[in-house]
């Protein structure tokens, strides 16, 4: 994990507490976090900047406002789509899955 890229102050959530370190799916690779830091804090110290694409235009996005109001750090969580990795608290064993239109399936 590249220290310079994680986020140690949230502007909604605060100063983010590490907890211990833990290992979680993304895209069938395993990467570690931070129990209890947001799951998107996790993917960027890793480098992970597109979380989804849109389904009309194909387009990339990623963390934009890290508050929870906007869709563009969307994706899926343990099956479920359409979670914001911003505000959401990042678990062992998570399974985190690039988001196309509304769902991990690349349907286009």
């Amino acid at each position: 994990m590249d220290m310079k890229r994680r986020i140690a102050q949230h502007p909604v959530l605060g100063e983010i507490e590490k907890g211990r370190q833990v290992a979680f799916n993304y895209d069938g690779k395993t990467l570690y976090g931070y129990e209890g830091e947001p799951i998107a804090a996790a993917l960027k110290a890793a480098g992970v900047m597109v979380h989804r694409y849109t389904k009309k235009g194909h387009s990339p996005r990623g963390i934009f406002c890290a508050i929870g109001r906007c869709t563009d750090c969307v994706m899926v969580v343990n099956g479920q789509p359409n979670v914001r990795t911003c505000v959401t608290p990042l678990e062992a064993g998570m399974e985190v899955r690039t988001q196309y239109g509304v769902s991990d399936k690349k349907d286009w």
